[in-house]
């Protein structure tokens, strides 16, 4: 049976559909807003799959080209492996719905989103993020939904519900909220350095469109199957919780991570020497789920964490600039046992990042790429590639730091920075953030401030609860929330949040905002004592650029006939140019003194003649009434013989000949574009410092 719902959505519609398509897929739904139509679809498995130990979800967003009516590039006209934009807006939709499954619920659950029309105007992630929930809702999967998603700017001093690609380039705000109707599961996004308050608002604004959304897609609810009940042998349960409690405040002898891993490592074994091998991975679980449940009761109840930090405690923090050579920039970040190196490569515009995809071809001039080794965390594992987290933490640490570089009008350079994590315990894509910041001013990169980042976290059992300021990965693992907030001192510029378990209210995460800019500014005084300003130059290893602008109908002589001109000036000098359509020219080598070469030839073939201006040429002609002198580079001019001498000339060779190195002034250009020059002006003109030294 066909059923369809709308709902207003910003300025536009949303419509959700059910029974019209992929009707063998457990739920699906087909979903439009404006021009843009995508197909969600959920399927589970028909065996639960227990021996994993974790719950199964996997999550695939893919945008079809021939959405937006055209055909992919390259040699293979079909589309390959997500892109970088189907892995993040993947993982938007994993992290809004993973919280809502039941915790014993084991079957495996496939989420695909496949985008079929685009219209250039709506983005097709948050309708996904909707989309998903109502197919979830639509289907036997059990789901402690709905849940719904929206976009959120700030444009002109008002909050814009779902605005559109246009309406966002001029937006201080990009925040991406989910949530059910009680509460918020997942937060990401950036903004130019706004306020905390700015930020509550924001979500504050998000979370009223979404229950509108949510009351709508209840219409969707289906029947559900009956998620299993947790086999619990209380007895068990009853002997763990008495050998662990009894044990576990001995944690707080171990403040660092591997040592108090070893003391849990022992403490287990102790408890499962006497069950028989059999028995062991059951009775493993029990232990597991109690030593959790035991380690968030002890730092409740003490107010004190496993390292032995205070809640709101910044782990010791050490910064170091220019460790590598032959980078163009590098800086080491260490905060506790978490460390990032950051190696900054500046390039030329020919190597920008060429972005295909669903909307117009773009191009990204800024890049952060970050590698998660497993000997990070001391664990022996294949190298596969770039995994999903990998990319999603790069992409936070990207976009923390994107929106202060410096335009390309004022900072030629096509900028990459390279985040390698050599030790992990927690926050890494915050330490990356940092390590980012001080490789960029280490390179000279014209910043005007450092940015910083802290991942904050929560231990909540009912009311109680407890914040803490840059979480280990133990605390991480262990609590309901993950929040990542980077910025300036004068605001936020990136965040992510992520939570377990919905129940999160809007007062606790204004006081967690507040608790992140207090480590912020703690921070950021380590980093300004390291390295306040970016370095006055460059490293002498970057290539060196040089931008100009000349008239567009001038770009035509610099290229000359089939290129000719141009590429006599790149064999003569040695530089590589570059000219867009707008008349930007940009010159580029090693040696600077090759684009300087460069650009005074170009300088010299596009400007005007100045009125009144000496010029040093060479004599090219000689004529009975005068001779032409190239004053500037492809452009000559007559030197008439009344204007070769300050006496009476018979003969213009008695003055100059062919080849001759003259100084001239120019007089002025005709109606026809002629030069008129005078070498008796030049030569008697007084120039300021000979009028003062007179004086």
């Amino acid at each position: 049976m066909i059923k369809k719902i709308e709902v207003p959505f910003g300025s536009a519609n949303l419509s959700l559909e059910t029974g019209l398509v992929a009707k063998q897929s457990h739920g699906a739904i087909w979903a439009r807003m404006g021009d843009v139509i995508v197909l969600a679809t959920a399927v589970c498995s028909n065996e639960p799959r227990e021996d994993l130990g974790y719950f199964p979800l996997s999550c695939d967003y893919r945008e079809h080209i021939s959405a937006a009516g055209k055909i992919p590039g390259g040699f293979f006209k079909r589309e390959g492996r997500p892109s970088e934009r189907e892995i993040l807006v993947s993982r938007l939709i994993d992290r809004s719905i993973r919280p809502l499954f039941p915790e014993n619920y084991f079957k495996e659950v496939q989420i695909i989103v496949n985008v079929f029309s685009a219209d250039m105007e709506n983005n097709p992630d948050i309708l996904s993020i909707v989309a998903v929930s109502a197919a979830l809702a639509s289907s036997k999967i059990p789901f402690k939904g709905p849940v719904a998603a929206v976009r959120v700017g700030y444009i002109d001093g008002k909050y814009i519900v779902n605005p559109t690609f246009k309406e966002m380039e001029n937006s201080s705000m990009n925040l991406i909220v989910s949530g059910t109707a009680d509460s918020i599961v997942m937060v990401e996004g950036a903004g130019t350095e706004f306020p905390e308050e700015q930020f509550m608002e924001g979500l504050e604004t998000g979370h009223k469109e979404i229950k509108k959304i949510i009351e709508k897609q209840k219409e969707f609810a289906a029947e559900k199957e009956e998620a299993p009940a947790p086999a619990e042998d209380s007895e068990l349960k009853k002997n763990v919780v008495g050998f662990i409690s009894s044990r576990i405040m001995k944690a707080y002898e171990y403040p660092e991570k591997k040592a108090r891993e070893e003391f849990y490592k022992l403490m287990e074994e102790e408890f499962l020497t006497p069950f028989e091998e059999e028995k062991k991975p059951e009775v493993k679980k029990v232990f597991e789920k109690v030593l959790a449940d035991e380690i968030r009761r002890i730092i409740l109840e003490t107010g004190k964490r496993l390292d032995g930090r205070a809640p709101k405690e910044v782990r010791p923090i050490e910064c170091s600039v220019g460790l590598l050579p032959r980078t163009h920039g590098s800086a080491l970040f260490t905060r506790g046992q978490t460390q990032c190196l950051a190696s900054l490569t500046l390039g030329t515009s020919r190597d920008e990042q060429r972005i295909e995809g669903l909307h117009e071809e773009t191009t990204k001039r800024f890049m952060l790429h970050y590698n998660f080794p497993p000997f990070s965390v001391g664990e022996v594992a294949f190298l596969r590639g770039t995994s999903r987290r990998e990319i999603g933490h790069g992409a936070l640490a990207e976009r923390s730091l994107a929106l202060l570089l410096p335009p390309e009008e004022d900072f030629s350079y096509t900028v990459r920075i390279v985040a390698n994590i050599l030790e992990s315990n927690g926050s890494s894509s915050m330490a990356t953030v940092c390590a980012g910041s001080l490789s960029l001013m280490d390179a000279g990169v014209p910043v005007k401030k450092h940015v910083a980042g802290a991942s904050l976290g929560i231990i909540k059992e009912g009311k109680k609860y407890i914040l803490l300021t840059d979480i280990a990965g133990e605390e991480d693992h262990y609590g309901n929330l993950d929040l990542k907030i980077a910025g300036t001192e004068d605001g936020i510029t990136g965040f992510q949040m992520d939570v377990k378990e919905s129940g999160m209210s809007m007062d606790i995460f204004r006081e967690a905002l507040q608790q992140a800019k207090e480590a912020r500014k703690e921070i950021l005084e380590k980093m300004y004592a390291v390295i306040s300003a970016p370095r006055q130059s460059i490293s002498a290893y970057a290539p060196k650029i040089i931008s100009l602008k000349i008239k567009t109908d001038k770009i035509g002589l610099v290229i000359g006939p089939g290129g000719k001109t141009i590429k006599k000036i790149i064999e003569d000098t040695g530089a590589e140019i570059d000219i867009s359509d707008d008349g930007t020219v940009r010159i580029y080598s090693p040696d600077g003194a090759a684009c300087e070469a460069a650009a005074g030839v170009i300088r010299g073939m596009t400007e005007e003649p100045e009125a009144g201006k000496i010029y040093e040429g060479t004599v090219v002609k000689i004529m009975a009434f005068g001779a032409f002198v190239e004053f500037m580079p492809g452009r000559d001019g007559l030197v008439h013989i009344s204007e070769l001498a300050p006496q009476r000339v018979n003969n213009v060779e008695d003055v100059v000949k062919e080849g001759d190195k003259i100084k001239v002034k120019c007089l002025g250009v005709d109606d026809q574009g002629r030069v008129k020059l005078s070498r008796k002006q030049a030569l008697t003109k007084k120039t300021k410092k000979d009028e003062g030294d007179k004086t």
